[in-house]
Order: structure tokens, then sequence, then C-alpha cells
């Protein structure tokens, strides 16, 4: 299915974005099991000016991890491209996901993120919970921009830590 350019926010302040953001609501993917609870992100620049990605939830009570890197593709710092692969197989073409920020807010504590062919979305948050108000303000807008919204996962939090 053929889409509109995504937007994305007209510049992202990356050193207000880097921290902890909770998953509120995804689309389903392959690498991430649907009975995951308590997702978290924790983003940090690396030594060589990358981002660090640090992923962590628990299954079945068990705290899982996936560290990878992201880069900005261009000035805006809102695209970027993930890479989950070990560090000496990241140079391969074609291995690295999309990663746009369509929308935060102007407190960086509420962020939509997807791809570009919307096969991916997250709403992520720096708490593990949201008000439902503002959390379909970012639905509608998801929906908007021809993201399938009605296949979202609604990420629990049971308050065990991950971040």
């Amino acid at each position: 299915m053929s889409h509109p350019p995504l937007p994305t926010v007209a510049h992202l302040d990356l050193p207000r974005y880097l921290g902890t953001w909770y998953e509120i609501d995804r689309l389903p993917m392959r690498h991430e099991p649907e009975d995951a609870t308590d997702v978290s992100a924790h983003y940090s620049l690396d030594e060589d000016g990358g981002i660090r990605v640090h992923n962590r939830c628990l299954r079945d009570g068990r705290l899982e991890e996936a560290i990878g890197q992201a880069r900005a593709v261009d000035a805006s710092n809102s695209r970027l491209e993930v890479s989950f692969l070990p560090e000496g197989l990241r140079w391969i073409p074609f291995t690295r996901g999309d990663y746009w920020v369509i929308l935060v807010d102007s407190g960086y504590t509420t962020a939509l993120v997807g791809s570009p062919d919307r096969a991916y979305l997250w709403l992520l948050a720096r708490t593990p919970h949201m008000d439902e108000a503002p959390r379909q303000h970012y639905i509608a807008y998801a929906r908007q921009q021809g993201f399938d919204v009605q296949h979202l996962i609604h990420t629990p939090h049971t308050g065990r830590p991950t971040a």
C-alpha cells in the first residue's frame, strides 16, 4: 500500500530526547512478543556520537534486554535508523530499521514514533502510564497518518522495574 510521505518533527532536540522512555502502545512486531510487559528504552550518547539504545522488558517475569545503536539520517535528528545486530555486523546494508519521531510534546514527556511504511508504531512516555485523553490524541494522529491503530497493543506496566 502506498502512503504519502510521513511527516516528522521539524527538529528533535536530541539531548532532551535522551533518557528513559516507557512504551505505552505499539503495533505488533515479530521482535517484541505480544506478552512483553514493562517495556522501556533508554537512549544515551555513544563515544562515537551515535545513540546507544537499551531496550528492556519482562517476559514470564524474566528481564530481557537488547542493545542497539541509532543514528540520525538528516539534520532534523527526527529521522533515525536503528540496528540491533551485533556491533561487528552493523555495517551491513539494509540491516537498520527506520525510527522516525512523528510527534513530541514541548516538554519531551510524550512521543509518537513510527516507520514511513506504517509497519511500526510506538507511543512512548517518560512515565509508565499516561492519561487517556492525551493517549487518544496521539492515537488519533497516528490514524490520520495512515497507521492501522486498531491492532495497537496497550503495554501493561506492572510496577516491576526494568529501567
